[in-house]
């Protein structure tokens, strides 16, 4: 079902499109609670967890309220299969401009577990898997260039992709360096005469995170993750969450020259944890939304009766 757009509407819709596209670091979702779907970003993330799958969903509406904003449904899961070895797999549905636009990654991890000491650990991972770059401009009226060529052939191509990443993580402490798309393809190009954008930007992906022990009922989380991308700004966010009773947890965090987000997840049993965050835009771009908004779920599933209640070693990260 394809939907008219008026002339002021498709103005707002295409340069949201542009934006997007053309800001190298929003070509990669973001996501403000990104501690807890690790392993889309770093394919070496590890939880050292034996017998334990860890899978979840995550959904975000980003700009809310403005034409043709960005949202992204993504599926995770991993699990240790030995004490060197873990996998993990991550889906990625981007949708953009109302269906104008949909992009789809479908990926596998290895990670590859170093003992350091009996504390510390050190992985190595690596990532693979294929995206799916598919546009629909039917319907589409444009106001000023009628019967733009560029816009007259909607396109289905699928490109192959692989990523590397390195994860440190010692007792509270966890430090990783990551690479999720090492390919550049061109989702758009130049073709019969016409320059089209968009290509994939190689991202480079820093982490880092503490939980401090205030006493057995509290404990405080801060952590930061930055991206950065040839020709772009380095954009970071910095987060500060405290943990209460191992079940409620709340915080605050900074997107660099961007928002400011609240969060809040609880843990409704022992194995299920649901979560909430809101995004309030300081941008430019505030004026033109009503922030963005992400939820989502996550499951601990004991497979093989390993671990004996979930006090002992909660999921902080």
């Amino acid at each position: 079902m394809h939907k008219k757009i008026t002339n002021t509407t498709w103005g707002i819709c295409i340069v949201m499109l542009l934006f997007f596209l053309k800001t190298q670091a929003q070509q990669d979702p973001q996501y403000t609670q990104y501690m807890y779907n690790m392993n889309v970003v770093n394919p070496a993330y590890t939880t050292n967890e034996p017998g334990m799958l860890n899978f979840g969903t995550l959904y975000r509406t980003q700009w809310e309220n403005a034409v043709g904003a960005p949202k992204t449904l993504t599926f995770f899961a991993h699990t240790p299969l030995s004490e060197k070895i873990e996998m993990g797999a991550s889906i990625i549905s981007d949708d953009i401009g109302d269906g104008s636009l949909k992009e789809n990654n479908i990926y596998v991890d290895f990670a590859y577990i170093l003992k350091l000491d009996e504390q510390s650990n050190l992985s190595l991972g690596l990532k693979g898997g294929i995206t799916t770059f598919e546009t629909n401009f039917n319907g589409f009226r444009l106001p000023e260039v009628q019967d733009d060529p560029a816009f007259n052939e909607n396109m289905n191509n699928t490109f192959p992709n692989v990523g590397i990443g390195a994860f440190y993580n010692r007792d509270k402490f966890y430090a990783g360096l990551s690479i999720p798309n090492l390919l550049t393809s061109k989702h758009l190009e130049n073709r019969d005469g016409l320059n089209r954008i968009g290509s994939e930007a190689i991202h480079l992906f820093g982490m880092a995170g503490y939980v401090f022990d205030i006493n057995p009922n509290l404990k405080l989380k801060p952590s930061v993750l930055t991206k950065m991308v040839s020709g772009a700004p380095i954009t970071a966010d910095v987060s500060f969450n405290a943990l209460f009773n191992n079940r409620f947890e709340g915080g605050i965090s900074y997107r660099l020259d961007d928002s400011v987000n609240a969060m809040f997840n609880i843990a409704v049993i022992p194995s299920v944890r649901i979560g909430y965050a809101y995004d309030y835009t300081l941008s430019n771009l505030g004026a033109f939304n009503n922030g963005s908004h992400e939820i989502f779920v996550l499951f601990n599933l004991d497979l093989w009766g390993l671990k004996k209640g979930y006090d002992k070693s909660p999921r902080f990260y």
